[in-house]
Parts: structure tokens; sequence; C-alpha cells
């Protein structure tokens, strides 16, 4: 798991120089990646041996490097970047390569936007172009990590409402300081629905202040809140894929 070729449709590949984490709001609640690696919790000599403990990984620091292919990369899709066990020099190691790396993309997301603001003011003094910031928002109780992320001076900062778990209303002056929306509803076993209007709503409002949008996936749940599993449910909001990304 260095560096992996993904699925994730606003991505080409995966890289996570750490693993694991702990819940911190509702849309932790059914985490993938927990669920994953705690299937292998005693495996010898697997990525998972100690399921989802969290564990810095150094050797997997340079990985980025060794590739030329420019790749739109996410960073951390097993742990959190700004988790509060990851401490501050190996942060600083990442951004290393990062910034080292200039032939990729690289995406940062993170719900921990309070460490992600206090770390950029006091270890960057300039954010690279090709590193992208960005929170997720569940529900409306969480918006104030967008407030969060707006303070960034990233060319590109966005917003990932996945698992989208109720309505988010976002006012236009904040959603203004974002460049790109993904939505998404929850997969998996114990997935909650996701309402069509709830989407619909964030669509309509990205559409109008011209926020490129890339609509995920409905979930387990379809349009019309039936279970049919996520391959069923499909890709289209209002008829049609959205699969926009930031103009850079």
């Amino acid at each position: 798991m260095s560096l992996n070729k993904t699925s994730i449709g606003w991505c080409s590949h995966t890289w996570n120089p750490s693993k694991g984490c702990r819940p911190v709001s509702p849309g932790c609640e059914n985490c993938y990646a927990r669920t994953f690696a705690e299937r292998f919790r005693g495996v010898p000599d697997h990525n998972f041996t100690n399921g989802f403990d969290f564990e810095l990984k150094p050797d997997r620091l340079e990985s980025p490097l060794r590739r030329r292919k420019p790749s739109k990369i996410f960073v951390g899709s097993v742990t959190d970047l700004f988790f509060e066990q990851t401490p501050d020099e190996y942060i600083a190691k990442v951004f290393e390569t990062m910034t080292s790396a200039t032939q990729h993309t690289f995406m940062v997301l993170t719900k921990r936007t309070e460490r992600l603001v206090d770390w950029v003011e006091n270890h960057l003094n300039v954010v690279p172009d090709n590193i992208w910031f960005g929170t997720s928002v569940e529900n409306q109780r969480y918006i104030y990590r967008i407030e969060h992320l707006a303070k960034i001076p990233a060319k590109i900062r966005f917003i990932s409402f996945e698992p989208l778990l109720g309505p988010v209303v976002v006012p236009d002056d904040l959603m203004r300081n974002i460049h790109w929306s993904i939505i998404g509803g929850e997969t998996g076993h114990g997935a909650r629905r996701m309402e069509e209007s709830w989407a619909l709503e964030l669509k309509d409002q990205c559409n109008r202040l011209e926020i490129p949008l890339f609509f995920k996936q409905w979930g387990e749940y379809d349009a019309q809140g039936r279970r049919v599993g996520s391959r069923r449910a499909g890709k289209e909001l209002a008829g049609k894929s959205w699969l926009e990304f930031p103009q850079v």
C-alpha cells in the first residue's frame, strides 16, 4: 500500500504514509477503511496485521517520487494526515515529498480542520499549487470545517459531502471560497440513506456558483429510497453524470 491504483472516481491513486485513526463524527461510523483493515487483524505479514491501529509508515514516504507519470493522488485513504497522533515532523516529511513531486496533484482530505489550519499557518510559507486541501462534511453540524478550510491559501479547496447524511445549507459567501465539490451516498452493510433533495440542493448551489461538481454515487439506496445496492443505484443525479474537476 505504498502508491496504489484505486477505483475511487475522483483520483487515480491513493497514498498512505500512515494508517489508522479514530472516529470524530457520524460520517466515520461505517468507515470502509476500518472495516477492511479489521478483517486482517492478526494475519501475519499483512498490511493490516494490527487492524486499524494507528501506525506511521515511513517506508512509503518517497513512493510518489518514484512515479513519473502525472497522477491525481488521494493522500490518506486509510487514515487522516492530521490525526492527533501524527507528529508535526512527520507531516512535514509528507509535505516535502508532495512539494518535490510536482508532476502529481495531491488531494489532502481531513476532518481535523482545526489542526490543518494550525499546521499550515506554522509550517508552510506557501502552499504549492499541486497540493489541494479538502474536508468532509456529512451534515449541517460540520459546516464549520468549511469555515476552517476557507482560511487555507490553497489554489484548490474542496469539500467531500460523502457520506451525505443530512441536508447541508452552506451560505453562498462561504461556498464561494470552495473550488470543487464531491457528493456521494454511503455504501456497505450498515449504509444510511442519502435523500435526493439533499444532493439536489447542493448540486443547484454548485451550478449557480459555477463550482465544479463530482457526483460519485448514490450508495446503497437509489434516488427513490429503495435499497438496491450501489451498482444498481447508479451514479446519475438529475438525469446526468456529474464528473467535473476544477480547471487548473
